[in-house]
């Protein structure tokens, strides 16, 4: 099974016309500029993408365009978890994968949409794992329309599928992370803080990186911290106290604002 890559991955916006279609020159532009700027990776078909509001269809060029543009040169994970019937799901999962993503990202609210428990969410998980084959798979703590955060008994449920590769934490929790991290050591499964706040914290006890709605605005600070965590540490928590201020004004309005903030700085 092929290894996901340490660092920064972005939580890729959609670009789109005038007319409301997905820009997928655009698209591709923008991979280029993730790539430019030092991430080790992108999360595309996500929340930032506005992935509730796309057709199964786009979401598949969308991850299709997003790999092909990439060409091995950075990690590429999707979403586009969406439906609610487990027979729906497994087609999403089968098609988003097919366009040669590293991990297809389940949407752990999906599992268990009405908050039944662990019992129900650990159920249906392991019967969308049977009508997927061998598809590597992430998780995403994804907020909408509810936060369901991993538990201890689904995190090493998860572990002991040997299927998962990615997890994109929202918990916001230090030490429960630092306890998450524990359960993974030895593991394929990597840890991604989305969390500005805490998301350095986590890297320094051994998560793989930060992924983020704020790798959008400057991923190279972020790579930065990244790559110079050992030689420069007094500069990386300064570069980290401005990433977390930074985190807290520009959050306002996303994706709008983030849209608007590639425009002023000539993102193409």
């Amino acid at each position: 099974m092929q290894q996901i890559r340490k660092g920064v991955y972005p939580t890729m916006i959609t670009p789109y016309t005038k007319d409301g279609e997905i820009d997928y020159a655009a698209v591709r532009r923008l991979t280029e500029w993730y790539i430019e700027k030092g991430c080790t990776g992108i999360f595309a078909v996500c929340q930032s993408s506005e992935m509730a509001f796309l057709s199964l269809a786009e979401r598949v060029k969308l991850a299709a365009t997003v790999t092909e543009t990439a060409n091995g040169r950075v990690s590429v994970v999707a979403s586009g978890h969406c439906a609610e019937t487990l027979s729906e799901q497994a087609k999403e999962v089968r098609e988003i994968a097919a366009t040669g993503v590293d991990a297809f990202v389940l949407v752990s609210n999906r599992l268990d949409l009405h908050g039944d428990g662990d019992d129900v969410w650990i159920e249906n998980a392991a019967r969308l794992l049977d009508k997927t084959g061998d598809v590597p798979l992430g998780i995403y703590e994804c907020p909408k329309p509810y936060k369901r955060l991993l538990t201890p008994r689904i995190l090493d449920w998860c572990l002991e599928t040997k299927r998962f590769l990615f997890i994109k934490d929202t918990c916001c929790d230090y030490e429960l992370i630092r306890r998450r991290l524990e359960a993974a050591k030895g593991t394929p499964m990597k840890l991604f803080n989305a969390n500005c706040q805490s998301w350095y914290d986590s890297y320094c006890h051994g998560a793989g990186g930060y992924s983020g709605i704020m790798a959008n605005f400057h991923p190279d600070i972020y790579k930065y911290c990244v790559t110079h965590k050992d030689t420069d540490p007094e500069k990386v928590q300064h570069a980290n106290d401005f990433l977390t201020l930074a985190g807290m004004i520009e959050r306002t309005c996303y994706p709008v604002s983030c849209k608007y903030y590639h425009q002023l700085v000539g993102v193409p």
